[in-house]
Formats: C-alpha cells, sequence, structure tokens
C-alpha cells in the first residue's frame, strides 16, 4: 500500500499544525516520523488514519482519494502510546476484539478468528498469555498485545503514535528490535511517531523529520544523520557543537582567527559552524590555525571520555564538549586547539 499525502495543511484556530506537507510512504515500508512536541507529526498520522482531516491537500491510498473514507474504511490498524487495551477481556479476547466487532455478513466464524488470533500471539511470542488480563501483563507485553489486536483485522496500513514511549529505556531497546524483525516478517505499510532520534534512527527505513508543521528532511537514517539539509536536522538528529562564525576571503573565522577549514563554498559573511563531538581532534596548542581553548573538565567511563573546553572567544563562557580517547592525556587547566574534521556550515546565525 503506497501513501501520499499532499499539500496537506491544519488549523486548530490560529494555529497551524501543518502547512502544505507532500509525504510519500513507500509500499511495505517501515517509516519514522520524528520531531520535537508540536512539530505536526502526530496530526499528520491522525490524517492518514482518518481520525482527523487537512483543511486542504489530499491524501490517497494507492492512487484512490482515501479522505472520502472513514477510519474504519481505510483498513488502518493503530497502536497508541497507552496501549488502550480493555481491561475486562482477556488477552485472546482483545486481540480478537476487532474481528467480532464487524458487521454479521463480514464476520469471520469462530474457529477462523480462533485461528488467526493464535497465530498473531505466536507471531508477538505471547501465546503464553492468551488467558491473562492487562493488568497481569508488564508494560513491553501490554505493547506487544496492542500491536497483535491492531494486525487481527489485516490492515493495509499499520500507525504506530508513540508505542514505547511510556516504557522504560530498556523495555523500550528490547521494543525497537522486535518491531524492526517484526516488520521484516509482516511487510505492512508502517508509519510511527516518535520524539527520540535513537528508536528512528534504529527501526526505520526512512526517517521524516518534522518541525513546526513542516518536513525538513526526509531519508534514509544514515541521510538524515549524515548529510542533514538544515541546521534544525544536524542539532536535533544527534549531538552537535555549534558555533557562530564567519567566512571571508576564502577563510572561515570564530572569535575574529582564521581556523583552517575550507568555507565549502559558503559565501562571505555570517555562517555556523556544525560539528559532531567525536568529529573534533584535539591537538596541542602549538598548533597554528586552529580553534583555541583551555580544557575545565575530563569525565566519561569506558573506552572514551568527554573533555568539556572553553573556547578562546570574544564570547564570554563558550564552552564545548568533545570525545577523546581515553590513550590521549589532558589535564584541567592546559590550552589545547581543536581541528573538525567532518562539519558542515549554514548561512546566517541561529
Amino acid at each position: 500500500m503506497k501513501i501520499s499525502v499532499i499539500g496537506a495543511t491544519k488549523r486548530f484556530g490560529d494555529f497551524t499544525a501543518l502547512k502544505e506537507v507532500d509525504l510519500e510512504v513507500r509500499s511495505g515500508e517501515l517509516l519514522a516520523l520524528l520531531g520535537p512536541s508540536g512539530s505536526g507529526k502526530t496530526t499528520l498520522l491522525r490524517i492518514v488514519a482518518g481520525l482527523d482531516w487537512p483543511d486542504e491537500g489530499q491524501v490517497q491510498f494507492d492512487g484512490e482519494d482515501a479522505l472520502s473514507r472513514s477510519a474504519g474504511q481505510r483498513q488502518v490498524g493503530f497502536v497508541f502510546q497507552h496501549y488502550a487495551l480493555f481491561r475486562h477481556m482477556t488477552v485472546f479476547e482483545n486481540v480478537a476484539f476487532g474481528l467480532r466487532a464487524r458487521p454479521r455478513g463480514e464476520r469471520p466464524s469462530e474457529p477462523e478468528i480462533r485461528r488467526r488470533v493464535e497465530k498473531l500471539l505466536d507471531l508477538v511470542q505471547l501465546g503464553w498469555l492468551a488467558q491473562r488480563y492487562p493488568t497481569q501483563l508488564s508494560g513491553g507485553q501490554r505493547q506487544r498485545i496492542a500491536l497483535a489486536r491492531a494486525l487481527a483485522i489485516e490492515p493495509r496500513v499499520l500507525l504506530l503514535d508513540e508505542p514505547f514511549g511510556s516504557l522504560d529505556a530498556k523495555v523500550r531497546k528490547d521494543l525497537r528490535r522486535w518491531l524492526r524483525n517484526l516488520h521484516s516478517e509482516i511487510h505492512v505499510t508502517s508509519i510511527f511517531v516518535t520524539h527520540d532520534q535513537e528508536e528512528a534512527l534504529e527501526v526505520a527505513d526512512r526517517v521524516v523529520v518534522m518541525d513546526k508543521g513542516r518536513i525538513e528532511q526526509t531519508g534514509t537514517p544514515q541521510q538524515v544523520y549524515n548529510n542533514p539539509q538544515t541546521p534544525f536536522v544536524h542539532e536535533f538528529i544527534g549531538e552537535s557543537i555549534v558555533l557562530p562564525v564567519f567566512v571571508e576571503a576564502n577563510q572561515v573565522r570564530f572569535a575574529g582567527r582564521a581556523i583552517g577549514i575550507v568555507p565549502q563554498g559558503m559565501p562571505d559573511g555570517a555562517a555556523t559552524l556544525f560539528a559532531r563531538p567525536f568529529d573534533m581532534t584535539i591537538l596541542p596548542a602549538l598548533a597554528e590555525d586552529n580553534l583555541k581553548g583551555v580544557v575545565k573538565r575530563i569525565h566519561g567511563i569506558g573506552p572514551a571520555r568527554r573533555i568539556e573546553i572553553e573556547l578562546v572567544s570574544d564570547q564570554p563562557q563558550t564552552v564545548i564538549e568533545i570525545d577523546a580517547s581515553r590513550s590521549q592525556q589532558w589535564q584541567i587547566g592546559q590550552s589545547v586547539s581543536l581541528r573538525p574534521e567532518q562539519y558542515r556550515l549554514f548561512p546566517g546565525r541561529l
């Protein structure tokens, strides 16, 4: 099932939640809508589901108008953050609910319902819990049952709204891996909403980064992480060092002095430098044409350590934090130089 959203705009009073959004979801892919609260990702998901309608624009399923159909007619499975399981029903009955709620002429026979439910419980690896109630399950188990219930109606599209948001970190990590493996088996076109960048990058085939009702960038996890197209994407995806610089005569300057990097075709004028902490090389202070600073703090466990460095700047307290190997010996108060090995320049100041 291919999903096309064309020019979708949605307003709530004076607030515009979506602004002329265009998006195509490929058949069988697992797509993540990623962004901060208020970015429009849940509104977009609800419009695809048929729980909301856009003020302008179109939604198509395989080229056919979806807006003329109700949520039930769209054959969409929806998994909510807080499970929405029926507490008075067993696990088996929860999963069977969507099948039993069908009109009599479309309802499968009882043996067929039992066969489907048992198959789904085996798929989510929880068949042994069929006769338990939701209150007797862990959070991770309840979420897997909610997913089985959504799949029971054999949806053409599976939508998940912050599916792991209420779970602790370890359970979330386990369920992310499990969802990725499950999707590889069922290949249902799926969209999930998250504000957790690690979750989106680990699970999705493609990631859609949203902010203020617009799509900032769409691409594979590697593309949006390694080649961010806007300052917002660079800062939101992963950790970033952000410095105000000035481009002049084919040189990049920070605090009035050249820092030995090329301007990447940037025109003369104010710009902003973005780099990842692990893409900064720390050098003795003797190195010329680099960022200059003083080591303020050293911390961290494992094979790497984090070093806080206060840069020599015309702005007070310009402190950055970089990754450094434990094999490198640095001292608090030591003067050092820094060279960005990988970086992006964007015009103007944030």
